[in-house]
């Protein structure tokens, strides 16, 4: 349970112990030996106490924010999104023997078609001072005896939303290989029965990825657009790690000609 903000008694309490310090240090060379061993120890038992709330304090503040929503997308950018599990603390942060279609959070699910699985989907903390996502996400794959692995992210409706052929979709990502892997990124749009598919590869030599979708190639019929989704597809997975340290998606209008 949370403690109670200060009231004014515990700050009466606070600012006279910090004044009986203050005083202590200002006389400690003419204090009598009896009484300064005696402030001695009383300190020391203090300075425990606080070098761990210091370190504590620092560690935690050190840390990307929970719940940050901001992302640096471009400034004609009508929608931008991050999804909930690079955000904050999941309430289940991970499986392991991961099944084929197993989700983790609301919108991130994994497919494959194993036999025997031998993968791990686990959320972890970032705590570089360069993530502006305050949790990342970790795909470990050990034996792999499937023919296909892909990572789905659901993306809201608001994406769909007065979407049009002149949209350009757009998502950047950090991402971290253990070894080098082909990733291909699949974005789909579903209008009435028919979805269209843009395919891109990931660039395998670079953390820090943008990838843009451009629909004017596609036929989306603007009037029925009902949702969207993107596959992370592993080609040849096996023995590999991947960490997405963040992942958001924006979209915004291509400039007239």
């Amino acid at each position: 349970m949370s403690e109670m903000k200060p009231g004014f008694l515990d700050r009466v309490l606070q600012q006279s112990a910090l004044r009986r310090f203050r005083r202590w240090a200002e006389t400690a060379r003419d204090t009598d030996l009896k009484d300064l061993r005696r402030n001695r120890a009383v300190a020391r038992r203090m300075r425990y106490h606080l070098d761990e709330l210091i370190h504590v304090a620092d560690d935690r503040l050190a840390l990307p924010v929970m719940g940050n929503q901001a992302v640096p997308v471009p400034y004609d950018a009508d929608w931008s999104w991050r999804p909930e599990l690079f955000c904050g603390p999941l309430p289940v942060p991970g499986i392991s023997s991961v099944e084929n279609k197993s989700t983790l959070g609301r919108e991130v699910t994994l497919f494959h078609d194993c036999a025997e699985s031998e993968l791990t989907l686990r959320q972890l903390r970032n705590t570089s001072a360069e993530d502006l996502a305050a949790y990342g996400l970790r795909l470990d794959v050990f034996q792999f005896d499937g023919s296909y692995l892909s990572l789905v992210i659901d993306l809201p409706d608001a994406a769909a939303y007065d979407l049009k052929r002149r949209h350009l979709v757009r998502f950047d990502a950090i991402v971290e290989l253990e070894r080098p892997l082909e990733v291909f990124a699949r974005l789909n749009i579903q209008h009435g029965p028919n979805t269209e598919q843009i395919v891109r590869e990931l660039p395998s030599n670079d953390r820090a990825l943008v990838v843009e979708f451009d629909l004017a190639y596609t036929n989306l019929n603007e009037k029925r657009v009902e949702r969207l989704w993107v596959d992370l597809i592993f080609e040849s997975p096996e023995m590999s790690q991947v960490v997405l340290r963040d992942l958001y998606f924006s979209r915004r209008p291509r400039a007239e000609l």
